[in-house]
Formats: C-alpha cells, structure tokens, sequence
C-alpha cells in the first residue's frame, strides 16, 4: 500500500485575507514585544544564527539542485 503523503499545512484556502493579515500583524507585534524583553545582544546573536541557518539551507539547496544537473 503506497504511503499517503503528509499535506502541508497551509490555511490559505481556508481563511480569507483580511483574517490572515490580522494574524501576520499579530505575529509581528508579539515578535517586537519579544525583542523589547530580551537584551539587545540577544536579538543580534539570535538574528546572527537565523542567517546562518539560511545560507545553510541555501547551500544544501545549491548542492541538490548541482546533483541533479551533472546526473542528467
């Protein structure tokens, strides 16, 4: 029996846009309040680290995308 595949789990089909920009604004002001909290040393560390997780990703990406150019 094949495996079902897991759906992301998006609610843009589900929630109208105006509900959805409620809630990124929601999460933009909870992240400032955040911020407010820590100490500012904190945030450019965390934010450092957020980057560094990126351009891994970017990497890892780059190497997919160059393995399947020199297999075909």
């Amino acid at each position: 029996m094949p495996e079902k595949k897991e759906q992301p789990r998006t609610f843009g089909h589900v929630l109208p846009e105006e509900t959805r920009a409620h809630l990124r604004a929601a999460r933009h002001e909870m992240r400032k309040g955040f911020e407010a909290l820590m100490p500012p040393e904190f945030v450019q560390h965390h934010r450092a680290a957020r980057k560094e997780m990126l351009l891994a990703a970017r990497e890892f990406i780059n190497h997919a995308i160059e393995s399947i150019e020199s297999a075909g």
